[in-house]
């Protein structure tokens, strides 16, 4: 009924988690994670619950595979739950409960676990290990989103699966990202593109916390344009389009784009309007 893969990137030390199944709410209920900490996936029966002790034994200093031991021998029903375990150094640790009738499985790789249960085959969590392991130099949500199709396509699950979240979390006590789709007939491409979407914006919305006083969030100091001068080459109205499109060519959001052409806008109509 659920798969998902937790994963670490070598290189930033972010972690991350991505799961999808056919009932709702799947991002609130079965992924955990904490910067610096590890993440954790619960599902099966699921207990939330075990998200937020998993890390709370992690931040004890446990180990993925102690952190699975002390869930099991300390969580009631444990027989029907199943749940995997990442630590900030990459270590990790699944679990499957003997009152799984399904077909199901877990796999640990390099900087990852997968677990997966309800699902057309146990081949579904090595799938996504391996997908997860072939890009290590690309960003974490990128090789998350390609596991979860991995898992897709390697059989998925029996029914039709119509939710799916995606958390990232690094440094801060905040997620870095935090998507979820519910009730969509393709929620593995349709969570794929809204990260594809707010990729390009994530660094902003963390410049925002730290560095509220920038004004212009998102550019680099030599491109930070005073959005009240006269921004050179806008002099018409029908600049304006050509003016646009170069902003989205060199990455700058939609936001970014609506403070960089505000007050030359208003100054451009009104010279033509009087």
């Amino acid at each position: 009924m659920t798969y998902s893969i937790a994963g670490r990137c070598a290189r930033t030390g972010m972690l991350g988690t991505i799961v999808t199944t056919s009932s709702m709410a799947v991002g609130n209920r079965c992924q955990f994670a904490r910067a610096g900490v590890g993440a954790v996936l619960t599902q099966h029966r699921t207990d939330p619950r075990l998200g937020p002790l998993g890390l709370k034994f992690l931040r004890l200093g446990l180990s993925a595979p102690e952190t699975i031991n002390a869930l099991v021998s300390s969580t009631p029903h444990h027989g029907w739950r199943q749940g995997a375990v990442i630590d900030a150094k990459g270590s990790s640790a699944h679990y499957s409960g003997h009152n799984i009738h399904s077909i199901h499985a877990g796999a640990s790789g390099r900087d990852c676990v997968a677990i997966a249960n309800v699902v057309r085959s146990a081949e579904v969590p090595a799938a996504m290990v391996r997908a997860f392991e072939a890009a290590p130099n690309r960003p974490l949500a990128d090789r998350l989103c390609a596991a979860l199709k991995a898992g897709h396509d390697a059989g998925g699950e029996f029914k039709q699966v119509t939710s799916a979240g995606l958390l990232v979390v690094h440094e801060q006590s905040f997620p870095y990202v935090d998507l979820r789709v519910d009730d969509h007939p393709d929620p593995i491409a349709e969570l794929t593109r809204l990260w594809a979407l707010y990729a390009p914006t994530a660094e902003n919305y963390l410049k925002r916390v730290l560095e509220p006083e920038q004004e212009k969030i998102g550019f680099r100091k030599e491109d930070r344009l005073d959005v009240t001068r006269r921004l050179v080459g806008f002099d018409d109205v029908r600049d304006l389009p050509n003016i646009t499109r170069g902003l989205v060519a060199r990455g700058y959001a939609d936001e970014q784009i609506r403070g960089i052409l505000g007050e030359n806008a208003l100054r451009v109509f009104s010279e033509v309007c009087g």
